[in-house]
Parts: C-alpha cells; sequence; structure tokens
C-alpha cells in the first residue's frame, strides 16, 4: 500500500480544518497551522530543489524549538529520512552517526555548529539557524515555494532512524517507518489526550525517540505543542500555567525535581489545567509515583513502558495507578507480550523472564546490521529490548530491571530494582542506584550510590532497612554518597558510568 506523506497530515489536514488554530508556541513565537503548512512546504521544495532525492538522509542537530518540528513536517513531505542528532554528542560520534546514516544534509543552530568543525567527510548541503555561520535557514526556505511537492512514500519506508546510545558498542540505527509512527500518533491521541482542543508541554529531547513522538504526535492529531528548551521544573510549570497545558510526557527525574521544589510551587492554579501526566524511560519508583499522585489528585497519571525499538509495549492507566503501583500495565493497544525463560519457555506468574512484544509500531530494523536485529527478534515477529519483567495474575507486567543490570552474586541473579525500590523508601534518600562491584569471592558484589535530600544517610540505617525486607546477599556491601547519578538527554541513570566507578565486569556493562 502507497500513502501520501504519511508523517505530514498535521500540515495539511489540519491546516485545511483549523488553519487560524495555533500549532506551535515556542517562548514569545507562535505558528498557525496555515503557516505550519506553509513553511513546511516551503522546505520541503527547496530541500528537493537544492538536489536532495526521497529517501535521503538528513540529520537535524537541535535543541528542542518549534523549528524542530517544522522540520519533521516539512523533510516528510519531501521523503526524506530525519536522523535526529545528538547536541551533547562529541564530534567522533558525531561523525560516525554521519557516516553510517549517509547523511546528504545536516540543520543546525549555532549553539551546535561547533560540533561540525573537524567533521570529514561533510555532507554536501549545511543550513544554519540564528547566527550560525553556515548558510541559513531562512534563506533556505525563501527559495522554496509553497505547494506541497506530493512525495508519495509506502508506509513501511523510513520516517526517522534514531541512534541509540551507545552503551556497549557503536551505536545502532534504529530505523521506524511511516506506518510505525502515524499508528503511535493516532493511539497516543486516544490514550493520553492529545489533539483537537489540547495542548501539550513538549519536555523530552526531540533527538530521543520518545521526545519526537509525544512532541510531534499532538501535532499530528491536531493539537497544539509548547516547546520546553530545555527541562527546567519552574519553567515548565510557567509554560503549563501561562499556555494552559492539559498534557505532558515526563520522566521520573523530572518527578523528582519537581517534588524538590515543594508542595506549594504545584498547588492552585499552576497546575489547574493539567489533565494527564504519562511517565517512561525508567521505572517511576513507588513512593515517588505515590507523592505525584498525592500532589496532583486532579491529574490522570499513567506509567507505560517502552523503547525505542519497541514502541510503548504497556501501559498502567489512573484507574490502576494506585492499586498497581510498581506496575507499568497490561500490554497496550494492539499488542502482544510474552515473557520468557533463557530457552524461551513462558515464566510462571511472578517469576522473572525476558520480556518480548510483537506490535505494529515495532523497528524496522537496525541500519545496516542484520545480525543485530536477528538477535533481538523472533521468527515469528517478536522483540526484546532486553529487559527483565514479571505478570501477575492479571496479567499485569512489572520491569525488574535491565537484563545488563542484571548483578551475579554467588551465582545468584540479583536485580537491582527491588533493592532500589526499598532503599528510596527512606525520608532522606532523593535517589538511588545499585550497580554490581567486581569482586573476586562473590564474582560481583552490591554496590548502592545513594543521592541524600539533606544531610547524608547513615548506610547503617539503610542496611537496618534492607534486612528482613530482602535476603542478606542482596543487601549492598558498599555505599556510597554522590551528590547525583549521571543520565543521558532522556532521564536513564547512566549505570555503566556507575560501574566504571566501581571497577565492574565490563561484560555486564
Amino acid at each position: 500500500m502507497r500513502v501520501p506523506r504519511s508523517t505530514s497530515r498535521t500540515a495539511s489536514g489540519s491546516s485545511a480544518a483549523t488553519p487560524d488554530a495555533i500549532a506551535i508556541i515556542d517562548g514569545d513565537r507562535r505558528w498557525t497551522f496555515r503557516s505550519l503548512d506553509q513553511r513546511s512546504s516551503r522546505l520541503a521544495s527547496a530541500l528537493l530543489a537544492a538536489g536532495l532525492q526521497p529517501g535521503d538522509t538528513v540529520g537535524v542537530l537541535l535543541h528542542n524549538r518549534g523549528e524542530y518540528l517544522e522540520l519533521t513536517a516539512g523533510l516528510s513531505k519531501a521523503g526524506l529520512v530525519l536522523v535526529p542528532l545528538n547536541p551533547r554528542s562529541t564530534t567522533p560520534e558525531l561523525a560516525y552517526v554521519s557516516a553510517h546514516a549517509g547523511l546528504r544534509a545536516i540543520i543546525a543552530e549555532a549553539a551546535t555548529q561547533g560540533l561540525l568543525d573537524g567533521l570529514e567527510p561533510l555532507p554536501p548541503l549545511l543550513v544554519g539557524l540564528d547566527d550560525a555561520d553556515l548558510p541559513g535557514y531562512e534563506d533556505l526556505l525563501a527559495g522554496g515555494t509553497e505547494t506541497d511537492p506530493d512525495i508519495r512514500v509506502p508506509e513501511t519506508d523510513p520516517f526517522t532512524i534514531v541512534y541509540t546510545s551507545g552503551t556497549t558498542a557503536r551505536p545502532k540505527g534504529v530505523v521506524i517507518s511511516h506506518r510505525s509512527r502515524v499508528l503511535t500518533f493516532v493511539a497516543s491521541a486516544l490514550e493520553w489526550g492529545f489533539g483537537v482542543g489540547a495542548t501539550s508541554v513538549a519536555v523530552a529531547p526531540m533527538y530521543h525517540g520518545a521526545g519526537l513522538s509525544y512532541s510531534y504526535g499532538p501535532l499530528f492529531t491536531g493539537g497544539s505543542v509548547t516547546v520546553l528548551p530545555r527541562w527546567d521544573p519552574q519553567k515548565f510549570l510557567h509554560l503549563v500555567q501561562r499556555d494552559r497545558a492539559t498534557v505532558s510526557f515526563l520522566v521520573p527525574t523530572h518527578a523528582h525535581m519537581l517534588r524538590a521544589l515543594g508542595d506549594e510551587a504545584l498547588a492552585g492554579d499552576a497546575t489547574a489545567s493539567l489533565r494527564t501526566l504519562f511517565f517512561n524511560a525508567a521505572a517511576l519508583p513507588v513512593v515517588l509515583k505515590e507523592w505525584v499522585l498525592a500532589s496532583l489528585p486532579h491529574v490522570g497519571v499513567h506509567e507505560l513502558y517502552g523503547s525505542t525499538e519497541a514502541g510503548a509495549v504497556t501501559n498502567l492507566r489512573p484507574v490502576d495507578a494506585a492499586r498497581k503501583a510498581g506496575s507499568v500495565g497490561p500490554p497496550w493497544l494492539f499488542t502482544e507480550v510474552r515473557v520468557v525463560d533463557d530457552d524461551g519457555r513462558p515464566v510462571p506468574t511472578g517469576e522473572p523472564g525476558e520480556l518480548f512484544s510483537r506490535s505494529p509500531w515495532l523497528m524496522s530494523g537496525y541500519l545496516h546490521d542484520d545480525a543485530a536485529t536477528e538477535a533481538c527478534t523472533t521468527p515469528d515477529g517478536f522483540l526484546s529490548a532486553g529487559d527483565v519483567a514479571t505478570v501477575d495474575d492479571e496479567g499485569y507486567l512489572a520491569i525488574v530491571d535491565r537484563k545488563k543490570d542484571m548483578i551475579v552474586t554467588g551465582g545468584v541473579n540479583v536485580y537491582p530494582r527491588e533493592i532500589e525500590e526499598i532503599i528510596g523508601t527512606h525520608p532522606g534518600v532523593a535517589e538511588v542506584a545499585v550497580v554490581g562491584r567486581a569482586d573476586a569471592k562473590w564474582g560481583e558484589a552490591v554496590t548502592a550510590f545513594v543521592v541524600a535530600r539533606d544531610a547524608p544517610v547513615d548506610p547503617a540505617e539503610l542496611t537496618r532497612l534492607l534486612t528482613g525486607r530482602i535476603a542478606s546477599y542482596k543487601i549492598p556491601s558498599e555505599w556510597r554518597t554522590v551528590d547525583g547519578l549521571p543520565r543521558n538527554g532522556a532521564g536513564k541513570v547512566l549505570k555503566r558510568e556507575l560501574r566504571t566507578q566501581v571497577g565492574s565486569d565490563p561484560s555486564h556493562g
């Protein structure tokens, strides 16, 4: 089946239905759906006139800003493939992605232009926003036309290629089709309240798979998006109040930082317009989720599990938020799951196993890496992102841990999240991460990194908290107090960095 402009419908359908409605808010700048349609058509036609061909890849090296969403629509109209580039990359990392993806163009801003210095070979076309010392973005648009080029692509063609963080090797390019994203956008609107009449805060980095989906998805379904350039809890609350935002995608780190502002910050009119929050990227600790539910009783809180490769896999809806705290819910719309042992056999209820899923939003595969694609997929189309889960007697899943984060001590498997959940209940603990440290006798020893709320917490207190609640071999033998935990742009704790600090066996990284 061939479909026109799969992921640019926001700029055509909504511009016809509600041309004067606000599509994008970025500071004091506004895009209506009409202007978004016109500008994205100018971009598409200009890039094609510059010699790019449908199917070519274009790197976007920007922080969160309104142009990111405009670019997404324009590239889709031209049949070009969006490759989000991480502004936190080094030049060698960027060079690898550029070569691997075969970039034909890069669009950068002044703040990221320095990453292009020394990049060899440079793509044929470079475009700059703001005061970047590159051919100007606005000049490029001025040379295009407001007529949609009407490039039609198969629905299974790539919409975007998102590169993983490369925690154990070179980053892998996750190929995501137009069909995958279109269905994700529509299902997200049904589930989390995107669409006409809704205003979403774009919080997560748009260079990340989920950040792009949950920023562009509202536009695709006719809603408005207000852009937060970089995470700041006070600025987030300002946008919610100023723009009467109704929905936002957050990660647990954001909830931690909102909590640190104090309960008064969320009271009154500050969050009165919010109707839905949905959390992903990392497990939401039970104690933190209980705070969110208590502080925002008028907000429907969802907790989902997913990955760049699999898309959304599960969703715990508000009706079950308190009753099933610690769970990430049943399988999401149109999704099948399996939880199996190392031999591929289903595990009993409550027993940990590797989680596999099959749905319309799975990746098409890893770019130029058939071996890696085959390693994480089954012949009948199920995919694993490497997470360990349990299933209860109602079919609700709980994420036990990343398979690679599992600690093996004395030949016994230990899952850090179980330990972290208990430590996190201590009132003096703001955050905690547990990793394995190489140990000559036991193989690995359990080590905890603790971020205190105020004064450091005595490890003896934490040991007593754990004693009797988990087996003695799971209790950390080493405690480290730190000012903060290392995280990537999506808010996930970088446990590989913690393992490096304690000298862990690199085979677990």
